[in-house]
């Protein structure tokens, strides 16, 4: 059975708002991690970060609503536009007939950080009413489906850094049930006080001070991720209905989904890979792809060597027997973990790399770790054919997930 088709790409990202400024930059090999700009954040420990530097929302969002919605809602409203115009979709007569199901994490920290910052300072009558919705996970599913009228089946996923990946298994299952179109993916906005010092709670953050110095997924001097903002909105399409409106250009095809979840402990990792790595064979199962058929897998990339070895020990259980290595890359080491958001940015980049033949880098992988038998890390960025991606995410919590992405079909390539 022919998978979804990815028709339209929309993204705001530390690397650049749009998919080919994020691209572009990812191919220059500029890292967008640099010091954290909006508060002080020297009270937490933290300095690094990939902020969306040149987001304008006021280009993106209309001032009314603005008013009423978070920062991370913003950049969603905005990379459901992009998407929504890259793929020439407009809102079909049947209002039922798309959906939107994204992915968050921590919704709404700003706007709710303000609002508390004015209760305790002010009392009760300084919050508005619209902090009863703005903080709310679901705000951004809701605002994206009310302003641009999609009332097809709709939801939100919450499965942290696994998120964006989910929503798109997710919205497999909206297809199947009758609905054409999907917006999925995800953003997150979480660089205010309040939400970095939730991050720094985990011990995972990276402690740098200077950008050079945050090292990258799979090295040895790995201590910790960098946090980032921002992430993808993809619009996926039934075949049929994508042929049948004339769609003006195809990304992709998903052809497989695997999700698992380690059921160890909801802060620490289990101590084997063991679920990960079936995460993955379920996806190339439910794709019909074999491990060697596999071109480059877009890692997920946690940056702490406990997470990083259990990666590649999954890698090397589902791959080791490949002849030729496969390529591994972690382009998450140029924007910072996005949490929601990193997954969805990877698929998009993902798509990318297969239009143009192009293996992305990973930032900094000046001394990689040793790798298992099957596995090759990738440091610059480099031509090579690719058909068949697999892209890769855990969620915090024990959260696994794989989705295997295909050159689209001929004739209806991007």
């Amino acid at each position: 059975m022919t998978g979804l088709l990815v028709t339209g790409l929309g993204v705001v990202a530390p690397t650049g708002v749009g998919a080919e400024a994020h691209w572009s930059s990812l191919l220059r090999e500029e890292s967008a991690i640099g010091p954290i700009e909006g508060f002080d954040p020297t009270p937490y420990g933290i300095t690094l970060a990939g902020q969306v530097r040149d987001f304008r929302p006021e280009d993106h969002v209309d001032s009314r609503l603005m008013v009423q919605t978070d920062r991370w809602t913003w950049m969603s409203l905005a990379a459901a536009t992009l998407a929504a115009e890259d793929a020439g979709y407009a809102a079909p007569e049947d209002a039922y007939a798309t959906s939107v199901f994204l992915a968050a994490g921590s919704g709404g920290n700003e706007f709710s950080q303000h609002e508390i910052q004015g209760l305790w300072a002010k009392g009760p009558r300084s919050v508005g009413a619209y902090q009863s919705i703005a903080w709310f996970y679901a705000a951004s599913t809701g605002q994206i489906s009310i302003r641009d009228g999609y009332k097809g089946p709709s939801g939100v996923v919450v499965s942290e850094g696994a998120g964006g990946l989910d929503s798109i298994g997710w919205a497999r299952r909206v297809v199947r049930r009758g609905t054409p179109a999907v917006l999925a993916g995800g953003t997150e906005a979480g660089m205010c006080p309040y939400a970095l010092l939730c991050q720094a709670t985990s011990g995972r953050l990276s402690t740098a001070t200077r950008p050079e110095d945050a090292a990258p997924p799979f090295s040895r001097r790995a201590a910790g991720h960098v946090v980032g903002e921002g992430g993808a909105i993809l619009l996926l399409e039934e075949p049929a209905a994508a042929r049948a409106r004339g769609a003006r250009r195809v990304w992709g095809e998903v052809a497989g989904y695997g999700a698992t979840h380690d059921a160890h402990h909801h802060e620490d990792p289990a101590p084997d890979p063991a679920q990960y790595a079936r995460a993955i064979r379920l996806s190339l199962a439910d794709a019909g792809v074999a491990p060697d058929e596999v071109d480059l897998v877009v890692a997920d990339g946690a940056g702490t060597p406990r997470l990083d070895a259990l990666e590649l020990a999954a890698l090397g259980a589902v791959f080791g027997r490949r002849t030729t290595p496969v390529p591994v890359s972690a382009p998450s080491s140029y924007t910072g973990r996005l949490m929601a958001g990193g997954s969805a940015l990877d698929v998009a980049t993902a798509l990318l790399a297969v239009r143009d033949g192009i293996v992305p880098g990973t930032a900094h992988l000046d001394d990689p770790v040793d790798v298992p038998a099957g596995v090759e890390l990738v440091r610059r960025p480099r031509v090579q054919p690719l058909s068949t991606v697999v892209v890769l995410a855990r969620g915090s919590g024990g959260f696994n997930s794989s989705l295997v992405l295909r050159r689209a079909p001929e004739g209806e390539a991007a």
